[in-house]
């Protein structure tokens, strides 16, 4: 399947695939190819647990926290409370990361451990309610850029599909077409959208587990949190804090997530693909070192991730090789690029998608496969 990004100028030269789309032979259009790939992987050992990696992870989220805290009391009142500020939201970024991880359950094999684990980290230490980002995340694994399907294409500040963009009317539809210029200012407010978001499932009487302990975890790290900013700096200094931690744990979280699928082929909801290339195929892996590794905390390995979600971290980067080789050999499209490649492809798309016109990014080969 040709990768939407070869086929952007803005990118050309920036996307590496595995190898050149192909038509899938007939007699195996419906055959999953995922068993043998999953068979490889368990025989390396890459599903085993890595108890010593994540430990060392939490004390360091956790030693670093409380860190901060401890600075911000000595500081007092002060401008230079902003640089603790951006620290915590950096910090912030890790314990999300962990928190997805664990919700994945790639930290420890007891699910009990990993959903507390989870929740935790998501109430106590970021503010965000872990029940209503599960359910949103389990929907999106389950089926990427599917429209119908996957929540994180579906209708909201951003027309993330053409179908979308077509339904706006008014200011919305006259700011669409140049979305793409927004996107990055709108994830300023990205940590304050996840806040709120957080709040209203909690608050909602829709079903949701352990809701008392959700709103114990929520209310008290919120609530402590606004209550020690006015404790030790007067107001003004207070909401700059909280300003400027909030919108960048915002815009590091959402760059962090942004890469893996837009501009990635939309899957339409009449349309079926196998496991492998469900989530080969609409995912997005981004080159780089440590230091991408640890911005985007193992997201940037984005298609083993959505292949196996219980795959310790750590071991992503051991499995790219054996998967790129397997999707080769088995003529699926694997899309790499590098971090900024991947953002200029972001807005393209969106500017594209938001210009209401025919849909540049629909998947010619998909209908390969549909059912």
């Amino acid at each position: 399947m040709p990768s939407p990004e070869a086929n952007s100028p803005a990118l050309a030269g920036h996307v590496r695939p595995a190898t050149a789309p192909a038509r899938v032979p007939a007699r195996v259009r419906h055959v999953s190819t995922y068993t043998e790939l999953a068979r490889q992987v368990r025989d390396a050992g890459l599903l085993r647990r890595r108890y010593g990696y994540y430990w060392s992870r939490i004390v360091v989220a956790v030693t670093a926290f409380a860190g901060i805290w401890v600075g911000f009391a000595f500081l007092g009142d002060s401008w230079f409370q902003l640089l603790l500020a951006a620290a915590l939201a950096v910090v912030l970024v890790q314990f999300g990361f962990l928190g997805h991880d664990s919700a994945h359950r790639q930290i420890f094999a007891s699910h009990r451990w990993n959903d507390w684990t989870s929740r935790v980290f998501s109430g106590l230490f970021t503010g965000l309610s872990y029940g209503w980002w599960q359910s949103k995340h389990s929907r999106h694994h389950a089926n990427p850029n599917k429209e119908g399907a996957d929540p994180d294409v579906g209708a909201g500040v951003l027309a993330f599909t053409p179908a979308v963009a077509q339904a706006r009317h008014g200011l919305a539809a006259r700011l669409t077409p140049r979305q793409g210029y927004f996107f990055f200012p709108l994830l300023l407010l990205e940590g304050l959208a996840l806040h709120v978001a957080s709040i209203q499932t909690i608050t909602r009487r829709q079903p949701l587990r352990h809701r008392w302990w959700e709103a114990s975890f929520v209310g008290l790290r919120l609530g402590g949190y606004v209550t020690v900013l006015l404790l030790v700096l007067p107001p003004g200094k207070a909401a700059a804090f909280f300003g400027v931690q909030m919108a960048l744990f915002g815009l590091l979280l959402g760059a962090s997530f942004a890469p893996n699928h837009i501009g990635m082929p939309i899957v339409a909801p009449d349309e079926k693909l196998d496991f492998l290339r469900r989530q080969v195929l609409m995912s997005r892996n981004i080159r780089g070192g440590l230091m991408v590794d640890f911005a985007m905390g193992g997201l940037n390995y984005q298609i083993e991730h959505h292949l196996f979600p219980s795959m310790p971290r750590p071991s992503l980067r051991r499995a790219q090789p054996l998967v790129r080789d397997y999707c080769a050999r088995n003529l699926v499209g694997y899309t790499e690029t590098s971090l900024f490649g991947a953002y200029r492809v972001i807005v393209g798309y969106l500017n594209r998608v938001g210009l209401r016109g025919r849909d540049p990014y629909r998947c010619p080969l998909t209908t390969e496969f549909r059912v």
